[in-house]
């Protein structure tokens, strides 16, 4: 079941007994708990209304009966069962407390009327090999949270900035996803800080992101990566002054250019072998966004371009290491000698 059909349900009253969620996108889980126990409750109510337990400390059976047990005060009750062990994938290798999840599978033939069981789970992926995943998937209590691409974040940002009364325009959104990451939580709470900044009515654009929020490291570092292939000297050496400022390392600096040109690489040999933004983002155990920047950049290069230039951070990053080299100076003279040795874009792939 996909989180808005439920949140649809919700709104009309209709409360399933039991939800799972899952997935990697742990703030909109909460999120869905928080806005499922705001449904279910008057502020007041929250406190008896809702208890906790977790699979690492607690057998599920003693949830369950906390379940089957009516409120001492009458009303709903919500049961919240924080899980990395019941239904996990690989949960039970790390599993401290020993569980008969038998007891919800009999739960589930006649659950309590005014009862709401979560269970939150703990991990990217359920085991579906397990009767009692089976069984829910079948009840269609199973709701995925999983990271959102790029198009889907840019949506979201524009929705939540609307229901707080401003308008987020889609170059505002997509700078803010660049500076803050894919992270929901981290995007939601600068989102929250230009909502309030811009006030009631307010829009935000590409200039309120970027003079209100901070470039991540990141976002600096691809932009040196880009004006050292550009072979954009000054650029590159003002970049590279301005991560100084802000106590970066040299040597991490370095790791990172590295990286990015290791990316660029790899996705040109992946290319190669015609797999889609989708596998290459499997196989290099990235985000597909990132993929498909560093897969613009890298367009522009041949793979032996960017090799002559990860060579050269290679010896530069054994000389700052072992202390053959200044580590200031050594990535300055660095960016220096690509203007000099005439290292050149090459179309060609």
């Amino acid at each position: 079941m996909e989180a808005k059909e439920a949140f649809r349900e919700m709104k009309a009253g209709k409360f399933r007994p039991v939800y799972v969620l899952f997935g990697k996108d742990r703030y909109r889980m909460t999120q869905f708990i928080d806005t499922l126990s705001n449904m279910m409750f008057a502020p007041e109510e929250k406190e008896m209304g809702i208890v906790k337990f977790d699979t690492a400390e607690t057998a599920v059976e003693e949830a369950v009966l906390e379940a089957e047990t009516p409120s001492f005060f009458g009303g709903r009750k919500l049961v919240l069962i924080r899980d990395n062990t019941v239904m996990a994938a690989g949960g039970k290798e790390n599993a401290k407390v020993e569980h008969a999840p038998e007891r919800v599978l009999a739960y589930l033939e006649a659950p309590m009327e005014d009862t709401v069981l979560v269970f939150a789970v703990q991990s990217d992926k359920l085991d579906e090999r397990r009767k009692l995943v089976k069984a829910l998937k079948d009840r269609k209590s199973l709701i995925a949270f999983q990271e959102m691409d790029m198009a889907e974040l840019r949506q979201w940002l524009i929705k939540r900035a609307a229901e707080q009364g401003r308008v987020l325009d889609a170059d505002g959104a997509e700078l803010l996803i660049t500076r803050i990451g894919m992270n929901t939580g981290g995007l939601s709470q600068e989102l929250d800080k230009l909502c309030l900044h811009v006030g009631k009515g307010g829009k935000i654009g590409a200039n309120e992101v970027s003079g209100l929020t901070v470039a991540s490291l990141e976002e600096d570092v691809f932009a040196l990566v880009d004006a050292t292939l550009e072979l954009q000297i000054r650029r590159a050496l003002d970049l590279y002054k301005q991560l100084l400022t802000k106590r970066e390392e040299p040597i991490k600096i370095a790791a990172l250019i590295a990286r990015q040109l290791r990316i660029m690489l790899q996705i040109k040999e992946l290319e190669q072998h015609h797999y889609s933004p989708q596998q290459m983002a499997g196989q290099l155990g990235l985000h597909p966004y990132a993929v498909k920047l560093a897969a613009e950049k890298a367009k522009k290069f041949s793979p032996a371009v960017l090799g002559k230039l990860l060579s050269a951070l290679a010896d530069l990053d054994y000389g700052m290491k072992t202390g053959a080299i200044d580590k200031h100076l050594g990535l300055e003279l660095y960016f220096l000698s690509l203007g000099v040795d005439g290292t050149r874009r090459d179309v060609s792939v």
